[in-house]
């Protein structure tokens, strides 16, 4: 096995992974390091399910139920909703947050309007098409703003921008709570957003894949940044926060809601056996699970950001509001960490290493994280080149 250029003896490259467009692609790792990592950092979707939401499941499981969302399970599930969020709504399940953004963005105009969000929003940047492909052609137009946020007078200056029939015609905002950089909206800050939109005409969509990690971290009642500031609909996460699959479609402008069940069955969403899809958030909703496990996990993310403060080599880029942290390496220690076996993203947000902490992250995960770190700091060659980012989802 040849030594890697630049690699200690310690440091080697491992076997031949992929031939991806005729040439050779590698991975190094320390080859007398075989310790399993057995929680990352790259994702709360690593997580599993939930013991409550687990629980729920199994008790769903016992006997027949009646399919299609006409089960006990499902009504009770979206009951549960309405409780927590003190208003009536209309509630749907669908098997994933892609699903649930895009086809409650479509509900939300026709197929000549546009979708404004914010430049690193996942409607944006990681939706493969799909709310454009759901809505038969809504363009998605970007927003800026610090932090992940969008700015309301950006807003303003898209829907001024042009008002020729040539244009996409503004349509709905889409806000994303928490943000892709791991910040959070403020109830202000969303009301700000809706009065921009309010006088627009236009709709207000919540993708709220990490919205129990905001409610925790603002210690607001849900209502107090959904309706009460202005959300038309919010996709409600639940997978992130521990259920094993399924997220809700929240309609607090019912009239949106009207035949969203026939775009669930044409997009394939119509689970035939929806108990599998509503008994885990029963499990999650009614002893308040939810908020439990988000809460841990923001404080998870805040141990590992003061730890990693006080690493004079890492620079912390983003306010830690939720449960990433968006971390600055050096090259050649992310390059390592990956080595020992760590996973984690560079190429999500805005530059650097995103650390996602999740409902079941302990305290010695973190902390075995961040000795690895300043091990390695010391103990990895410095000269090892940092491999191109993976765009898998790991």
């Amino acid at each position: 096995m040849a030594k890697a250029r630049g690699c200690s003896s310690k440091w080697r490259f491992g076997k031949l992974l992929v031939r991806r467009r005729g040439s050779f692609q590698y991975r190094c790792e320390s080859m007398n390091n075989e310790r399993a990592i057995r929680r990352h950092f790259a994702s709360d979707n690593y997580a599993g399910a939930c013991p409550e939401a687990w629980a729920a499941l199994e008790e769903a499981n016992r006997d027949h139920s009646v399919s299609y969302g006409e089960d006990v399970w499902t009504a009770r599930a979206a009951d549960l909703i309405r409780e927590v969020f003190e208003t009536r709504c209309e509630v749907f399940f669908v098997f994933n947050g892609t699903a649930a953004n895009s086809l409650a963005l479509a509900s939300t105009g026709q197929s000549y309007h546009s979708i404004l969000c914010h430049e690193t929003a996942h409607v944006e940047t990681d939706e493969c098409g799909a709310p454009e492909f759901f809505s038969n052609g809504m363009k998605v137009l970007q927003v800026p703003g610090a932090d992940g946020k969008i700015d309301p007078a950006g807003i303003e200056r898209m829907v001024r921008k042009r008002a020729d029939i040539h244009y996409p015609k503004p349509r709905a905002v889409s806000v994303t709570q928490a943000t892709e950089l791991g910040t959070v909206y403020s109830a202000d800050e969303i009301k700000a957003i809706w009065a921009r939109t309010k006088g627009f005409g236009l709709m207000l969509h919540m993708d709220g894949a990490r919205f129990a990690n905001a409610v925790a971290s603002l210690g607001v009642q849900p209502k107090e940044i959904t309706w009460q500031a202005g959300v038309d609909v919010l996709c409600f996460g639940g997978t992130k926060n521990g259920t094993p699959v399924g997220e809700a479609v929240v309609f607090f402008n019912r009239d949106l809601a009207e035949e969203f069940d026939y775009r669930c069955k044409q997009a394939g969403q119509l689970c035939s056996k929806m108990r599998y899809l509503s008994a885990p958030w029963v499990g999650m909703l009614r002893d308040g699970a939810w908020l439990r496990h988000a809460s841990h996990a923001n404080a998870m993310a805040c141990r590992l950001r003061d730890q990693l403060r006080e690493v004079p080599e890492v620079k912390i880029l983003f306010p830690v509001q939720a449960n990433a942290v968006f971390a600055e390496l050096p090259g050649y220690v992310i390059h390592a960490l990956r080595g020992e076996g760590w996973r984690f993203y560079t190429f999500i947000g805005q530059g650097g290493c995103r650390l996602m902490c999740a409902w079941d992250t302990r305290e010695e995960d973190v902390d075995r994280f961040v000795s690895d770190l300043k091990r390695l700091l010391v103990e990895a060659p410095k000269d090892i080149p940092l491999p191109e980012a993976n765009h898998r989802k790991l």
